[in-house]
């Protein structure tokens, strides 16, 4: 079987993450789930008391760069 996946769609690894936002897998590890601001991720296997595989969808990562400039320009403007 063909996915078409639209690049948009596609599912990050933290590293691949890390990459984009220029930041430490640490950051984006700590940022998917106790800290703000909260990148949107999805969490495959694990169950209570495991972390399993952390995935982010593109689509996401860069509403949050969006969310996160907006913010910004808020905040100059102040």
């Amino acid at each position: 079987m063909e996915w078409k996946v639209d690049a948009s769609d596609v599912l990050l690894t933290p590293d691949q993450v890390a990459d984009r936002l220029n930041v430490s897998v640490d950051w984006v590890r700590d940022h998917s789930s106790r800290k703000n601001p909260r990148l949107p991720v999805i969490r495959l296997g694990g169950g209570p008391g495991r972390k399993g595989l952390l995935r982010y969808r593109a689509k996401e990562i860069e509403k949050f760069i969006a969310g996160l400039e907006r913010m910004s320009a808020g905040r100059a403007l102040q």
